[in-house]
Parts: C-alpha cells; structure tokens; sequence
C-alpha cells in the first residue's frame, strides 16, 4: 500500500495505491473518518488499485484491501493516512451569494484571498463546476487577475434557470504551500430583463421576456467639458440597487474648485459601472428628459420612472447602451457581454 500505513502530512492530491504480487485483488475501499468512500479503479490485470479523486485536507483515511491468491486463498491488509493540514488556505468569496435570484447577464465572480499561480488556473478552473437546470449551458471562466475568475454563458442564462457552482479545491495546492478550500453556491436566474438605451434619441426601453414594457425618456451624459460626462456605450449589467445615493463627484476625481463639482442625493439608484454610472431619479432634469442630454454620464429620468425602474429591476438584469463614441472600457464592472464568446474564452488558462 502506498502511502504507507499510518502515513502522516499526505498529499491530498498524491494517488492511494493498493498493489498485489502473485494474485489479484478482489476489493478495495479508501474510506474517510466520516465514512465517505473515494472512488477508484482497477487496472486490467486487477493487480493495482489506484484512487480516481483527491482527498481532502486534514482527513483521516482508512484503507481495506482484500487480495486472492492462485488458489483463491484471501488475504486481508488494513492501512491508515492522514493528510496534510494547510499552514495557509485560499477562501473564494463567490457573487452571486447562495439564495440570491439575479438577471440573466450576472456573472459568476469567484475572487480568492490568496493569490493563485500561474501554472494552477487551468486544474482550479477544472474544480469550480457550473450547472446550469433545467437547460444547461456552455460557458467558460476567464482570469481576470491572479485572484478573480469569472464565468459566463456563450450567451445569457436561460430565464428561470437553477444554477450550481460546486468549488471543490479542497484537495487542489493553488500556490506553493497554498490550497484551496470547497463551497456550493446556488441561486437562480429569474425573468430575463434586458433593456436598451438609445443615447442620440434619449430613451429607455425596457423589455421582459421579449415584450416591451415600457418606454421612458431619459438624459444622458453631456458632451461638453471635453467629452468627459459622455455616457458609456456596451453592454452593461445592474450591481446593485440603493433607494437613495450620495452623488459626489469628488469620487470620480472632480473637486468643490472644479466649475463641475456636484453633490446631490438621488433616489432609486441602479449602478452599472465602477466609474459611477447609474440609472436614478434626476427630477431636476425633467424638461431635458427624451430631448437633450445635460447629465453628468448617469441615466436620468422621473422620479416615477426611476422608481418603477427600482422596482422591476434586479442585480444581473441587462441594460445595452447605443448611440455613443465612447466604449465601456475592460472590466468596468461586471463587463463581461462586450466581447465575442470566442473572445471571451482566450482569458481561460484550459483549451477552448
């Protein structure tokens, strides 16, 4: 048997080996203190026993092994392992949260606290498992630094769908001396929200499923101050929904001596990038509202608009901006529909 017995700070990913001389094995369990068995398999000549998965960190393991001989005599050997507690750990804090229903645009956001090396994203990448129910669907992961992946579908989640995502690293050394740990995720996708925004004509147009629900006229981005406050054009996806928001432009970099300094509270808020877009309440803009764009780059409507918006939409839920030079730019929040599918999948560390 190998490791030996009572083996003590084994590889979780070293194989468990039960061989025979002179005979052939008749069974062979490779069991865990909590009593769940490990698969394995046998090679042709049923003379070696070789575990088919990883074990876990910290776990005790028993082996039991039965062995004939040419006569069909039995002969029985028991064996212990241990394995190797970790001095460091890599936890995956995963978005979107277990329990939580989000738009068919979420992606799944793994970012790990730990760094994972270069030549271990292609094996983490094989242990972060994606179903999808009751339709599955083909996706992939991309890196986007040595600490965050994300996953998406070829194309949006089908609506109402179940969606599990199984982190088994537990058995997986991401960096030297690090190893991962094991999470299940799951949460749904519910109605498919997808809305345009049409920045030339100054509407929203909202649909559900397909159907149009409504059509809302909005400001956009100004293109004065050297195009700074221009809306994104792309496709982006909602963050995150806040009854009311301190809006203060010292955020983006725009101080009180700036002749466009603003602080402003705004109801209804729905971000959709990093930079401080947001779908909101601007009552001050009414007249401008499906005729001019006077914002500061955020999507202004009616407070009644914005808080129908508030109320209908959900993190995940699409909103696709057209009619504008300027491009959202990589990783401007959860960015991840304005490449191609085939684009997308050249930031995998596995063969598309």
């Amino acid at each position: 048997m190998s490791p030996a017995n009572a083996a003590l700070d084994v590889r979780p990913d070293a194989p468990v080996t039960v061989t025979v001389i002179d005979g052939t094995l008749t069974e062979v369990t490779l069991t865990a203190a909590d009593g769940t068995a490990v698969p394995g398999t046998l090679d042709e000549a049923r003379t070696t026993w070789t575990s088919a998965a990883g074990l876990t960190v910290g776990t005790g393991y028993s082996v039991h092994a039965v062995a004939a001989d040419r006569s069909g005599e039995p002969t029985t050997q028991d064996s212990t392992l241990t394995t190797l507690t970790p001095a460091e750990t890599a936890f995956p804090a995963v978005a979107p949260l277990s329990g939580k229903e989000v738009g068919v645009g979420m992606p799944i956001i793994v970012t790990f606290d730990a760094p994972i090396a270069d030549d271990r994203r292609g094996v983490v990448e094989q242990n972060l498992k994606v179903t999808a129910s009751p339709q599955a669907v083909v996706g992939s992961w991309n890196w986007q630094s040595d600490t965050k992946v994300e996953f998406r579908p070829a194309e949006y989640w089908p609506a109402r769908s179940a969606v599990h995502l199984d982190v088994d690293l537990g058995g997986v050394e991401v960096s030297p001396g690090v190893w991962g740990t094991t999470r299940d995720i799951d949460f749904t996708v519910g109605s498919a929200m997808v809305s345009t925004v049409d920045i030339a004509a100054h509407t929203l147009t909202v649909t559900r499923d397909g159907e149009v629900l409504k059509t809302i006229p909005v400001t956009l981005g100004q293109s004065g101050s050297g195009g700074k406050f221009v809306t994104r054009s792309g496709t982006k996806v909602i963050m995150s929904l806040e009854e009311s928001r301190e809006m203060n432009s010292e955020t983006t970099g725009i101080g009180q001596d700036d002749p466009d300094y603003y602080n402003v509270d705004v109801k209804y808020a729905l971000r959709v990038t990093n930079s401080g877009e947001f779908l909101h309440a601007a009552p001050w803009s009414v007249a401008s509202q499906g005729r001019a764009n006077v914002s500061h780059g955020c999507t202004g409507m009616s407070t009644e608009n914005a808080r129908w918006m508030f109320e209908n939409s959900k993190v995940g839920d699409v909103v696709v901006y057209t009619g504008s030079d300027r491009g959202i730019e990589p990783g401007n929040g959860f960015n991840v529909w304005n490449q191609t599918y085939e684009q997308w999948q050249r930031g995998s560390a596995l063969p598309a």
